[in-house]
């Protein structure tokens, strides 16, 4: 009786071992089918990369700060030349 039951215990252990197995490679193909198809989602979707985003991002505040500096220049001139046109009194 012992032996029977041993062996029908190392059956049954070989099962389970074979399923968690099984499982295990079916979680490993569905998460790379999942992958995949995110993949495939976010590329129809025509969605930018983060690298590109970060690229666009810098140009763009090197724009606006250039901006503003030549603003203020353009300010500075301007009243230069209101100053030539409009000379104080006295002078």
């Amino acid at each position: 009786m012992t032996q029977t039951s041993n062996r029908i215990f190392d059956e049954f252990s070989k099962l389970m071992t074979d399923a968690a197995g099984a499982a295990q490679g079916m979680r490993r193909e569905f998460e790379t089918l999942m992958k995949a198809q995110g993949e495939r989602f976010l590329r129809d979707m025509d969605v930018v990369k983060r690298e590109e985003f970060e690229a666009v991002k810098e140009m763009a505040v090197k724009a606006r700060e250039e901006n503003e500096r030549l603003s203020a220049r353009l300010a500075a001139l301007e009243q230069e030349l209101a100053s030539f046109r409009n000379p104080p009194p006295g002078a």
